[in-house]
């Protein structure tokens, strides 16, 4: 069981940081692998041939456990819009085949199909939101047939929480011959995921939320579906042979092998590659499923007090604990953002939904100061 871990983070005493779905902050030790990095370019001699390779390699192996996939699976990206960028350029589908959508998916995740539904002539589809989880996630099910070329889902959805059936859309998925295409942005850290009871062709991670790395950096699986497929990008790195420097002019077709192919140039970061090193090996000794846990005793006592407000949230069984929403039918957004700042309480709006989002280094401290702030928003 998990205490909490706030001594372990930089943030300030008097601030109430809630808002970890946006941008996560750093651990002490993390930022200290920054600045050993930063320092270390700064001797550039001391930069050796291997270390283009070592910690890389460490990275995606750490991630690999994380999400229990081989690391030769494992591609280190600047971006979500990157990784999907690959997804998109490999997509092989038949004319009036679909790509499906969740209504009010992350724009990233949107504007990778535009492009690919004009030149192969697809449908973009979007499978409306419904009252609750369960009965939305069975119009997602009933949207799934062999027209589908692809479906891009999350574990959870980004702006409330709410949880997808990823198991049963992987299921249907084989059963149609459909690409399983996973953001896990908002998921992966946080909550546990076993990439091998879901079996989906890709996952892609942005690193500076619940992967508690830099921005600027993320992580992704690529599945068979992608051995042979084409990088966006064409880096000497990526090429077989590219750890010997002294042969790097005997130019090849040859591409290292697994999903090497779809890292980004300039890979080897010798700053936010050692800051998400450490980051992940913590997550690690953590556990996600310890996270979770963790998350979820914070939170569960407030729920009935913000019910008792008027505030109306999915149940704990239908939504993620660490990242969720809350809505109110009269509260005065205005009052409350001037109640919250007077606060130093941090959160997201997203359209008309509350985000919150707690973490190991949140205590009930935090929560306790953020319903004080609904209350005075609501007080007549």
């Amino acid at each position: 069981m998990l205490t909490s871990q706030k001594p372990f983070f930089s943030l300030d005493e008097s601030v109430h940081y809630l808002n970890g779905a946006s941008m996560s902050p750093l651990l002490k030790s993390v930022e200290a692998a920054g600045i050993q990095g930063l320092l270390r370019k700064s001797q550039p001699q001391s930069i050796g041939q291997e270390d283009y390779f070592s910690d890389v390699d460490d990275v995606r192996k750490l991630f690999g456990q994380l999400v229990q996939v081989p690391f030769e699976r494992v591609a280190i990206i600047p971006s979500v819009s990157y990784g999907m960028a690959n997804v998109a350029k490999n997509l092989n589908a038949r004319p009036g085949q679909q790509i499906l959508l969740v209504e009010g998916e992350f724009p990233s995740d949107v504007y990778a199909w535009e492009e690919v539904c004009e030149t192969q002539q697809l449908e973009m589809i979007t499978i409306r939101r419904t009252a609750d989880g369960p009965s939305w996630n069975e119009a997602i099910l009933s949207a799934l047939s062999e027209r589908v070329a692809l479906i891009l889902i999350a574990p959870l959805h980004w702006s409330d929480g709410l949880l997808f059936d990823l198991k049963n859309v992987a299921e249907r998925c084989r059963e149609t011959g459909t690409l399983l295409v996973i953001d896990g942005t908002q998921a992966i850290g946080a909550m546990p995921f076993d990439m091998s009871q879901i079996r989906a062709d890709a996952l892609i991670v942005g690193g500076y939320k619940w992967l508690l790395g830099t921005y600027g950096m993320g992580l992704a699986y690529y599945g068979p579906a992608f051995d042979e497929g084409r990088s966006i990008e064409q880096s000497w790195i990526n090429r077989k042979g590219s750890d010997n420097f002294r042969s790097l002019m005997n130019y090849t077709r040859e591409i290292r092998p697994g999903a090497s192919r779809y890292s980004m140039g300039e890979q080897s970061n010798f700053i936010q590659i050692p800051m998400q090193k450490v980051a992940l090996q913590q997550l690690l000794d953590w556990t996600p499923q310890a996270v979770q846990q963790y998350a979820s005793e914070l939170v569960q006592p407030f729920v009935k007090r913000w019910q008792e407000l008027g505030f109306q949230l999915a149940a704990e069984t239908h939504r993620a604990s660490h990242l969720f929403g809350l809505r109110h039918d009269t509260l005065d957004q205005d009052r409350l953002k001037q109640e919250l700042a007077k606060r130093k309480v941090f959160i997201s709006t997203r359209g008309t939904i509350l985000r919150i989002a707690v973490h190991v280094y949140n205590e009930p401290q935090d929560l306790e100061t953020l319903t004080k702030a609904f209350e005075a928003s609501l007080s007549r």
